[in-house]
């Protein structure tokens, strides 16, 4: 008997407001995973051979089941997570939105008619991988879901999708819905923690391996994949950037600094993770974002044990020399609740500056130059996002020359046009995770030459 077939193999969750039970959910065992995956290989060509006009027919009616369970999502995930439930249900409306897109794109997706010989006729033609499996995140669960599977399906693909074991519920009901559209096979939903998402990727026959998520566990579907042989679309963690330029104004800055680093608790793959702030803007700049700090009621860590995470890097930047201007303490009490922290003369040596800390801490670097600012933000191990604030276009256009990650914002630190893939970079991952691109990602290219017959 393996683990996963353990009568202990559970998913036990409480809600991080206040660690009341929200309820059990069985992992799946050796035998479950098995069965899914020959039921998604089994039905997957008849699917693929669906027109792709119907497929997105299909997507449009899942966009609509969503929406009429938008508040039920949204509260399960509130329950689950701690998100809150008008954030939450603005996630399943953008997962609805998403899949509304890839109706959409997915009969327009086409390969190209190649010169060849005048009597020939030559082709580049996108063909379905085959399966899919989607290992998703707990911070944005039904959105992120929504972008892999819809992507998926749209070309032709049958999916396997595992939603993190701190939302199972969520996964559980997300895959409900979605079945009353995508029956048969076509989409499934299996459940567990790392041990259920290992197995998946280890298997030989697994196409497709779309991870969002830490780095420590996009690099272990990584190596599976170079065993197997599956493609790896990986959207790890990231430590992103935030450079403040000496030209701009000090409190508007730290308003955005503020967003960046508190907005859903910290708790986003794009956050504000370190701050490189010009001397010049110092102190305005600080005693604002202190204070705004001290102003922001956050909703809870997803649970105690990431809680705890959070403040080992805010214990260990202390340890080692950074002030705590506010917050930086386990309040008293049930739950994993934990407050806007800054902290200020921060250096490299601190783990709050080198890993991704995901939740409310904004460790601020004061440097004496944008140019200064610009190298810290770049000497970094990851390459998810970055945002510069600056009124300088000279310093606009070296940033994001000069900057190694997927996406640079400048004067915002949140938002963009509808339909933006960038790849993101070193240890955040690789290959497009959104937009009209991920459907190239989700497909495999043949060249076709058709030729008339000799004559003698």
């Amino acid at each position: 008997m393996t683990m996963l077939d353990s009568p202990a193999a559970v998913l036990d969750i409480a809600d991080p407001a206040d660690g009341s039970p929200v309820g059990t959910v069985p992992m799946a065992s050796s035998d479950e995973l098995d069965a899914a995956l020959r039921l998604a290989h089994r039905v997957q060509p008849t699917w693929a051979r669906t027109p792709a006009a119907e497929r997105g027919e299909a997507l449009r009616a899942a966009a609509d089941r969503l929406r009429a369970h938008a508040d039920d999502l949204a509260e399960i995930n509130c329950r689950e997570t701690g998100k809150p439930v008008d954030e939450a249900r603005e996630g399943v409306l953008a997962g609805a939105g998403t899949l509304g897109q890839y109706a959409e794109l997915g009969p327009v997706h086409r390969g190209r008619s190649l010169l060849g010989d005048f009597d020939a006729t030559d082709l580049m033609v996108p063909e379905p991988r085959g399966v899919v499996v989607a290992l998703t995140p707990w911070n944005d669960p039904v959105a992120v879901a929504c972008g892999l599977l819809g992507a998926a399906v749209a070309t032709g693909n049958t999916a396997v999708h595992k939603p993190s074991e701190r939302c199972p519920h969520t996964g559980a009901l997300l895959g409900e819905v979605l079945a009353g559209v995508f029956s048969g096979g076509v989409l499934q939903t299996v459940q567990g923690d790392g041990r259920v998402g290992a197995a998946l990727a280890a298997r030989a026959d697994v196409d497709v391996l779309a991870h969002v998520g830490s780095t420590a566990a996009g690099r272990s579907i990584a190596e599976s994949a170079a065993a197997t042989g599956a493609k790896a679309l990986l959207e790890n963690g990231g430590n992103d950037a935030l450079v403040v330029d000496e030209d701009v104004d000090p409190r508007w800055a730290a308003d955005q600094a503020a967003l960046g680093a508190f907005a859903n608790s910290g708790q986003i793959c794009v956050a504000v993770e370190r701050i490189y702030l010009h001397r010049a803007v110092a102190e305005p700049f600080l005693k604002a974002l202190t204070a705004a700090a001290r102003e922001r009621q956050l909703a809870p860590l997803v649970d105690p044990r990431h809680r705890d995470h959070v403040h080992s890097h805010v214990e260990n930047a202390v340890s080692l020399g950074a002030e705590l201007r506010t917050g930086g303490a386990i309040p008293p009490g049930p739950g994993a609740h934990y407050p806007a922290t800054v902290l200020t003369g921060c250096t490299n040596r601190m783990r709050v500056l080198r890993e991704e800390t995901f939740g409310p801490v904004a460790p601020v670097c004061v440097v004496d130059s944008f140019e200064h600012g610009l190298a810290e933000a770049a000497d970094d191990a990851y390459g998810l996002a970055a945002t510069v604030l600056t009124a300088s276009m000279e310093h606009a256009q070296h940033a994001w020359r000069e900057l190694a990650v997927g996406t640079v914002k400048v004067n915002a630190v949140f938002g963009g046009a509808p339909g933006g893939a960038a790849h993101p970079r070193r240890s955040s991952g690789t290959g497009y995770g959104y937009g009209p691109e991920l459907l190239d990602e989700m497909t495999q290219t043949k060249v076709v030459h058709l030729a008339p017959p000799g004559r003698r």
